[in-house]
């Protein structure tokens, strides 16, 4: 069994509900174990702005799956939630989840970058890394994901506990 965290962002129809189900479809094939999950967060859209806030959270799962293995069960889980590929750059989505970490893995290849090659530029991503275990080192920059949000600033990516 191998840690990955998973990052799990909705911004249409019914957000949290879609996190949610999001969730929960990732262990229900009895190859992952849920380990954690961080708080939901209400996120401002970064790269393209013309959309609806979005409902992000992270969850660690302990997996069976090997790398390319989780990514096709996530993209399987996205189009069972309603997600069609949207021609715009990071547009709005029903259900959106990424690896972003996968072990100490580092790999590149057509179809998958890990770690996540823009995790450690998103507020929506490394808040809720941090609730589940701040001290995580980034396998390619060597820092800590609290390290790393603490140096993101202020670049407008607003990022709201739900309570």
């Amino acid at each position: 069994m191998y840690p990955a965290y998973i990052s799990i962002g909705s911004n249409m129809g019914q957000r949290m509900v879609n996190c949610r189900r999001g969730i929960d479809s990732l262990v229900t094939d009895g190859q992952s174990v849920l380990a954690a999950t961080s708080a939901f967060y209400r996120t401002s859209p970064v790269d393209y702005m013309d959309q609806e806030w979005f409902v992000n959270a992270v969850v660690k799962i302990e997996t069976a799956l090997e790398p390319i293995d989780l990514l096709d069960l996530l993209g399987n889980i996205e189009k069972v939630a309603g997600r069609v590929r949207n021609p715009i750059r990071f547009g709005p989505r029903v259900l959106d989840m990424d690896i972003i970490l996968y072990a100490d893995y580092v790999m590149e290849s057509e179809r998958l970058t890990i770690p996540h090659p823009r995790m450690h530029k998103r507020r929506f991503v490394l808040q809720p890394i941090c609730d589940i275990d701040a001290t995580i080192k980034h396998p390619i920059l060597g820092q800590d994901m609290r390290t790393l949000l603490d140096r993101l600033g202020d670049e407008d990516q607003k990022v709201v506990e739900i309570k």
